[in-house]
């Protein structure tokens, strides 16, 4: 299934939930289902419920009438893989970590497709890498490798702004956070697809574009740690909880490490896309 958040015009609520097939969306939430991904999730039987109420859906929408959001909102976590991509930790010319490199970003980050991202005026310096965004299915702590898979729900695309001199020894003692979290600095989208639509994880093609031009062009299959890897080291130290994202690191071709460097300007188009799961775009204002 593909899922989504959305809003319709004049709509009453902040948000519905529904299923994308063949660009027409079956709205759930009209079917009793709660208005977000999240507290759909607390539920039992969840997406059993989400697939048996979709087909007979009383109302549909052609996804090009509607607001698409955010897939995931006001996650409990946003869990973030620095140099997690061999091509990425080569271009910054730095070893591959032995172990995941893990930093966060608030939920107040998070916007959806068509969403602008804020430039903050603080920074010069604002780079754009997608990532394939794993979203977490169901409560778990110290996961098996083994059983790692059974707590995705599914993937979506993200970007992880940064704001890179926010993240320097002079600016901000080296620390990710500010730099990183900024608000509109994690646009996610068009849709959650999962886990059954995507046999591999580690065989997709991932890319971004700033106005029309390719910047971006990777595999996952370069990740240095493994989904089912993070997954189980993550749930090693911390509960895991429905709805809860983890972002899996970028590759390479990001603006501030190209001759010369480059960063976003206000009226920039970036556009990111990863195999079978969608392209996502944003305007910087």
């Amino acid at each position: 299934m593909r899922i989504v958040q959305f809003r319709t015009e004049k709509d009453l609520f902040p948000s519905r939930i529904g299923v994308l097939q063949n660009d027409v969306i079956a709205d759930c939430t009209n079917e009793g289902l709660p208005n977000t991904l999240i507290e759909l999730l607390s539920q039992n039987n969840s997406l059993q419920t989400l697939a048996r109420v979709a087909p007979k859906a009383a109302k549909v929408y052609p996804a090009s009438s509607v607001r698409l959001m955010a897939p995931v909102t006001k996650p409990d976590k946003i869990l973030c893989v620095g140099m997690n991509y061999k091509e990425h930790c080569n271009e910054l010319n730095m070893p591959y970590p032995l172990e995941p490199i893990i930093f966060s970003k608030f939920a107040s980050t998070i916007v959806g497709p068509g969403d602008n991202i804020i430039k903050p005026s603080c920074s010069e310096a604002l780079d754009w890498e997608v990532e394939l965004v794993v979203v977490i299915g169901k409560e778990g702590k110290q996961i098996k490798i083994e059983d790692a898979y059974d707590y995705i729900l599914g993937y979506t695309v993200g970007q992880d702004l940064t704001a890179r001199d926010w993240v320097t020894k002079e600016k901000n003692g080296g620390q990710f956070l500010l730099g990183k979290s900024m608000d509109t600095f994690c646009p996610l989208g068009p849709c959650v697809v999962t886990k059954d639509e995507i046999s591999d994880p580690h065989g997709l093609r991932l890319k971004t574009w700033v106005n029309g031009t390719l910047k971006q062009n990777g595999s996952t299959s370069e990740m240095v740690h493994r989904i089912d890897k993070l997954i189980s080291y993550l749930s090693s130290l911390m509960t895991l909880y429905p709805g809860d994202l983890i972002m899996t690191g970028t590759p390479s071709g990001v603006g501030f490490f190209r001759t010369p460097p480059e960063a976003l300007r206000p009226g920039d188009l970036v556009e990111s896309e990863i195999e079978k799961i969608g392209r996502l775009s944003n305007r910087v204002f």
